[in-house]
């Protein structure tokens, strides 16, 4: 079987189709494809049905009895990870691309499709085709921006490829198991990475030159869970931002679209594996969720140091604090500002007593959780019935948001009487 190449000679990004115009969409590549009007049935803004295909692939739904399972999804155990050898240019220690170099090793998959940056902005995201072991190095670090990526999934099919694996956030991913049965691969692996807030590459653009007189010169991005943002910069340079201390109030109000602002799918519930940080306290954070998942853990042995995660602080309060400053912000109002002699005492006591480790990531889903209502509710009324499914609910419950009689799924729908069940069982 040929391998088709990109003009360099290693990676493949075909021309695409123009993205149909859609609302509340991120353009994940569906609506790209030969038939755009399969977005209605795959799309997680539409009319998502986490149960159904929680159930389709991992074998079961989240079961809110499972410790975490309400915040994270079906799982069968987490994990703290990191590479024994750290790759160079890797966001983390480079696990998801060492997956990926792996399973092309093995011949488990034909292609691995990802992520690379565009040949005229590094930070742009491009979505390539990728059948070297050795390529998968060219997609290590963050983009930012909407990718496309199963737009390749029928120029894939075309080359004859039917065992895949897909490293993907959370919208694309949803979308990719939607349509799984139609696609028809013979063997398909999903590594999924969290994802909450995405913005266009432009916007992000302005973000970096917030930070830096010289945004032409940072290299690496990363929020921390340590409330920390970290920069490294082309001459070796790294500097550490609190949390606190960015110029968030300098972003227009639409930096971070609305369907980012009401994403309930923070953790990729339906990938295999989970690679992210959000649980673990400086390393990477694993929580694999099938026996796929199982199998693309083990490809690392030998290769990977890992322990169980930990778990420290109180969530309530910074929660409740986020909830605050969510319905001022979504009803036009100011945020109340720290005042700035406040703000690096306040940067450098949250990494000491905040939320850590898991209970900073139940934080962070708590709320996404809390975002998701508070937006739909001023900004897209009608939709909450459709788009928030019913452990999202239970989520908020503690925080004193409930559904409406308006807002709950149609009466005899299998979510409405899941919706109705959690809600009595808070």
């Amino acid at each position: 079987m040929g391998h088709p190449e990109h003009a360099d000679g290693t990676l493949w990004s075909p021309p695409l189709a123009a993205a149909a115009p859609r609302d509340l969409c991120t353009d994940c590549g569906i609506s790209r494809s030969g038939d755009p009007k399969r977005c209605g049935r795959a799309c997680q803004f539409i009319r998502p049905d986490y149960p159904a295909l929680e159930a389709q692939v991992h074998g079961r739904p989240r079961d809110p009895s499972r410790p975490d399972e309400l915040h994270f999804g079906p799982l069968r155990r987490m994990l703290r990870a990191s590479l024994a050898l750290p790759r160079p240019g890797a966001q983390w220690t480079g696990i998801a691309t060492r997956l990926g170099e792996r399973l092309l090793e093995t011949g488990a998959v034909d292609a691995v499709l990802a992520m690379a940056p565009h040949p005229e902005d590094p930070w742009r995201p491009m979505p390539v085709l990728v059948t070297r072991p050795e390529d998968m190095a060219r997609c290590r670090g963050m983009r930012m921006g909407y990718a496309p990526l199963l737009a390749l999934i029928e120029p894939a099919r075309a080359c004859g490829y039917r065992r895949l694996a897909v490293i993907g956030i959370p919208c694309q991913v949803y979308a990719l198991r939607a349509l799984e049965r139609e696609y028809g691969f013979e063997r398909l692996y999903v590594i999924g990475t969290p994802c909450s807030d995405n913005t266009t590459t432009e916007r992000f653009h302005q973000f970096l030159a917030l930070l830096s007189p010289q945004p032409e010169s940072i290299t690496y991005l990363e929020f921390r869970a340590d409330y920390h943002v970290e920069l490294r910069f082309r001459d070796g340079g790294v500097r550490e931002i609190p949390f606190l201390m960015l110029p968030l109030s300098q972003l227009p109000a639409d930096f971070f679209p609305l369907t980012c602002r009401t994403c309930v799918d923070y953790t990729n519930v339906l990938a295999d594996l989970t690679v992210g940080y959000m649980g673990g306290q400086g390393e990477q954070w694993l929580l694999v969720r099938n026996q796929r998942g199982e199998e693309l853990l083990g490809l690392l042995e030998g290769e990977v140091r890992l322990s169980e995660p930990g778990s420290a602080g109180r969530r309530g309060g910074p929660v409740r604090g986020f909830l605050a400053n969510t319905l001022r912000a979504a009803g036009g109002l100011p945020l109340r500002r720290m005042p700035a002699w406040l703000r690096p005492v306040v940067g450098w006591l949250m990494p000491r007593i905040g939320p850590r480790g898991l209970e900073f990531a139940r934080a962070r889903v708590e709320m996404k959780a809390i975002e998701t209502v508070v937006h739909l509710r001023r900004e897209r009324r009608a939709r909450l019935r459709a788009m928030v499914p019913a452990h999202v609910w239970k989520l908020v419950a503690p925080y004193g948001l409930a559904p409406r009689a308006d807002e709950l799924p149609g009466p005899g729908s299998g979510a409405a009487i899941d919706a109705a069940r959690e809600t009595k069982r808070v």
